[in-house]
């Protein structure tokens, strides 16, 4: 399992994705699930993967392998993000239709997703889900964050913070949080995390931070949060439909 998550907002867009591809009692494997290509001042595309991870690593090979081929449309020369969704959602259908039939043989699941997002020259910024069959949907500002993977437990904290208008700030913050959220109510997603945050029409990338189990900004917000939710919890009032007769019989002996 994973979690991946992207956010297109009026002030830019920010990229997060964990590491892990496995977990169990005596094996924990980590792959990294972001990938970047940048030509500064012309285009700067980032891809988030989930799913089957050699399909996912295969397709995005196959990417990069066309864009050596300069006589034919590859990621490079392509004048939109659309056009490179389209290109990715190719590769992912090539690589299933190689694999998948050997891998459904053995009863490996050959499904996988991307997330695609950045901006190219000319364009604006533009945020892509791609699904398994190689078709997409794209962002929009009522949606403008996708994620892939292990989704429900960082959803509600997006859905609370999130809005077209939050600062970058906030709004890594904010995916930060989503992802502490995830790793503490499954074990299949846990650090490093790869954090990627990209400003408009600044073609190139403005963070990229590697955050893993010594970072003491992740640990102080993933502590604040905590103590901060149980300080919330506390203070919120009884039902005011309990009766005083009723109170007792639900609160515990001491």
């Amino acid at each position: 399992m994973t979690y991946c998550v992207a956010l297109k907002l009026d002030a830019g867009m920010v990229f997060a994705s964990d590491s892990r591809t496995n977990a169990g009692i005596d094996q924990i494997s980590c792959f990294k699930k972001m990938r970047s290509f940048v030509n500064e001042g012309d285009r700067v595309i980032t891809i988030m993967s989930s799913g089957n991870l050699s399909i996912t690593q295969n397709a995005i090979n196959l990417l990069e392998q066309q864009g050596r081929q300069i006589d034919q449309r590859n990621i490079w020369n392509v004048d939109s993000m659309f056009n490179v969704a389209q290109l990715l959602g190719e590769c992912l259908r090539e690589v299933r239709q190689h694999d998948g039939v050997f891998l459904a043989q053995n009863n490996v699941d050959a499904s996988a997703n991307f997330i695609l997002g950045g901006q190219i020259k000319g364009e604006r910024m533009r945020l892509f889900m791609i699904y398994a069959e190689g078709n997409f949907i794209e962002a929009g500002e009522e949606t403008p964050y996708f994620q892939i993977g292990e989704t429900k437990y960082g959803k509600p904290i997006i859905d609370r913070v999130i809005r077209p208008e939050t600062p970058l700030t906030d709004a890594m913050k904010c995916v930060l949080i989503s992802f502490d959220s995830t790793m503490r109510s499954n074990l299949s997603v846990g650090l490093p995390i790869d954090l990627a945050c990209y400003g408009p029409d600044s073609l190139r990338l403005d963070v990229q931070q590697h955050i893993d189990q010594d970072d003491p900004y992740f640990s102080q917000i993933s502590r604040r949060w905590g103590d901060g939710l149980r300080g919330v919890f506390a203070s919120l009032p009884n039902p005011e439909w309990l009766s005083d007769a009723d109170k007792p019989h639900l609160s515990p002996p001491y």
